[in-house]
């Protein structure tokens, strides 16, 4: 490289660690999240799906990574991705008691 070669370059590195460290990390640290809250799901877990369902958990499957969720309406057969981690532990968490 001549003169100023890496000085040209340096902008793009910069620009590449500041997109990793605010967009790539960040995503793939929720990814882990979530993998590892449908892997832990258990029979009896209320859970929200991401298009809103709610129902508690009859089956699990782990052959196709599936689960049988009970609703007022019946049982019906999900991919366990398709479970929403925010909604599920927001649904479940400890409701405040006022003072």
């Amino acid at each position: 490289m001549g003169e100023g070669g890496f000085g040209s370059l340096l902008p793009f590195v910069l620009m590449f660690v500041v997109i990793y460290f605010f967009m790539i990390a960040p995503q793939m640290k929720r990814a882990k999240k979530e993998k590892k809250f449908a892997a832990e799901l258990k029979k009896g877990d209320r859970v929200v799906t991401k298009s809103g369902l709610h129902g508690k958990i009859a089956e699990l499957n782990d052959k196709d990574n599936s689960c049988i969720i009970e609703t007022l309406a019946g049982k019906l057969k999900f991919d366990r991705s398709a479970i929403s981690m925010e909604m599920s532990t927001k649904l479940n968490a400890p409701v405040a008691t006022k003072k």
